[in-house]
């Protein structure tokens, strides 16, 4: 091989959502909007559920978290993209590249894993709710919250760490808007076989097994509803479950869509929107989902504003 095709990439290009000038002024102002709101949403529940001391439950503290990673996630992936929307200069060093995955990744199965732990918060709940306080205690609240964290920060971290087995000495272009780890196999020299498959196969296993565990849960909450007979009381449940089935959803269909659909080919436009609604829009509506409908955090947000 010749000098100049054995050079190892040191940094690469994002070209991002769209190449076309006249479009990067408007959709900076559209996700700058979007990530604040994101940002004020997010850290905004998570600080009013640390705050009131009726939002201390295993529901919101649970919630809280969820609020957390979706703002880790957004974090991880908006700053660049809005810098490369005003500057013609969108290069990101190889270090940094692997950083942005790593922190979505960890983000992305956190939240997996928070989602099962509140399908299981709201399965005590309905199911066994003489029995919640006892079961959903504030250890057992802490030691699930942290697991889930662990889980995404070790998931994470052995992706991460097999990128460093790669070399990228072709092109430095990922015709992506961030560091998305398929499109880095995609201008890898190094044969990604291995890489792949285990991205593919941890995927699957984690988004399997948690969306399984969730639906399992949702069978039981839905049977042990439809028993109840008060109306008020399966409005009221109904009410709390829609919201988090709405976003696991979400969630979970575009995720699929992306990482265990079968098919590795060219990068297309509908895979940049799926990538694009889990890292950005999924962030930005969650708090909304939650929260709309529920008159324990509205009646707090209430009694911050009136202070």
């Amino acid at each position: 091989m010749s000098e100049e095709n054995t050079t190892l990439v040191t940094e690469f290009v994002l070209t991002g959502l769209t190449e076309r000038p006249g479009l990067q002024a408007p959709l900076f102002l559209v996700f700058l909007l979007t990530y604040l709101t994101t940002m004020v949403g997010n850290l905004g529940l998570a600080a009013l559920i640390w705050k009131d001391p009726r939002l201390h439950s295993p529901m919101y503290l649970f919630l809280g978290s969820l609020a957390f990673a979706d703002a880790c996630s957004s974090s991880s992936v908006t700053p660049r993209m809005l810098i490369n929307f005003l500057s013609k200069n969108h290069v990101i060093p190889l270090l940094d590249c692997w950083a942005q995955f790593y922190f979505f990744g960890f983000s992305a199965t956190t939240e997996c894993f928070l989602l099962v732990v509140m399908a299981y918060d709201r399965y005590v709940a309905i199911c066994n709710p003489l029995l919640y306080l006892v079961a959903m205690s504030s250890r057992l609240c802490a030691w699930l919250i942290s697991m889930s964290y662990v889980i995404g920060f070790l998931h994470s971290a052995i992706h991460v760490g097999l990128l460093f087995r790669l070399t990228f000495c072709k092109s430095n272009v990922i015709r992506y808007f961030y560091c998305e780890i398929l499109q880095l196999f995609r201008i890898s020299c190094t044969d990604p076989t291995v890489n792949t498959l285990l991205v593919l196969i941890f995927s699957a296993f984690i988004q399997v097994f948690t969306f399984m565990t969730i639906m399992v849960s949702y069978s039981c909450v839905l049977f042990a509803i439809l028993k109840q007979k008060s109306a008020k009381g399966r409005s009221k449940a109904f009410s709390t479950c829609s919201a988090h089935l709405l976003s696991v959803s979400l969630f979970y269909g575009t995720l699929f869509l992306t990482y265990v659909r079968p098919g590795s080919g060219p990068a297309e436009d509908h895979d940049k929107m799926f990538s694009l609604f889990y890292t950005i829009i999924i962030p930005l509506l969650n708090p909304f989902i939650y929260c709309l409908r529920n008159k324990e955090v509205i009646s707090a947000l209430r009694k911050i504003m009136k202070k």
